[in-house]
């Protein structure tokens, strides 16, 4: 590989192309020192199953990440088509304080006491094991410690700015 090189695309343009990539959509959610906190969240991937882990993307900039890296655990809650309410909250539709976030589904805990959606297709249970600085986020891997799963209604994707049953 030459040694060049390159303009970096504009953010804009990234944003857009990005916008065509369909994906599954999740509420990350935490407790702990920090407090109760929740965020929607699509930047979600699988890493390695010997240890069970999953990686997330934060962006630096919010309140939920600094709480994330404080509490050290997480649940990964993966939306059901009618999900599209509590996923606009945590998304900050409204601009609802944290709590109402919360009240608008039902919740329990799993293992590490961080919040699991009762009724989520799947909540992956993690604790925080590394975290890498990218840019305008944070790479947060968690190790899975526990997965609970419902029934299987179809799952919420968002794709092309919009919300989409699958």
């Amino acid at each position: 590989m030459q040694n060049e090189t390159h303009t970096p695309i504009a953010p804009d343009l990234f944003r857009e192309a990005m916008s065509r990539l369909g994906s599954s959509v999740h509420i990350l959610a935490s407790d702990g020192a920090s407090g109760r906190t929740g965020a929607t969240v699509s930047s979600v991937c699988s890493v390695s199953d010997n240890p069970p882990t999953l990686l997330v993307c934060l962006n630096r900039g919010t309140a939920v990440n600094g709480q994330v890296k404080e509490n050290g655990v997480f649940t990964i809650n993966t939306l059901a088509h009618d999900h599209t309410d509590a996923s606009n909250a945590f998304a900050g539709v409204g601009q609802l304080p944290m709590n109402e976030r919360f009240a608008l589904a039902d919740w329990e805990t799993i293992e590490t006491g961080a919040p699991a959606l009762k009724d989520a297709r799947v909540s992956f249970d993690c604790k925080v094991t590394q975290i890498t600085e990218v840019g305008t986020h944070s790479v947060i891997f968690g190790e899975v410690v526990a997965v609970k799963s419902s029934e299987q209604n179809k799952a919420l994707i968002y794709m092309d700015r919009n919300y989409h049953a699958l």
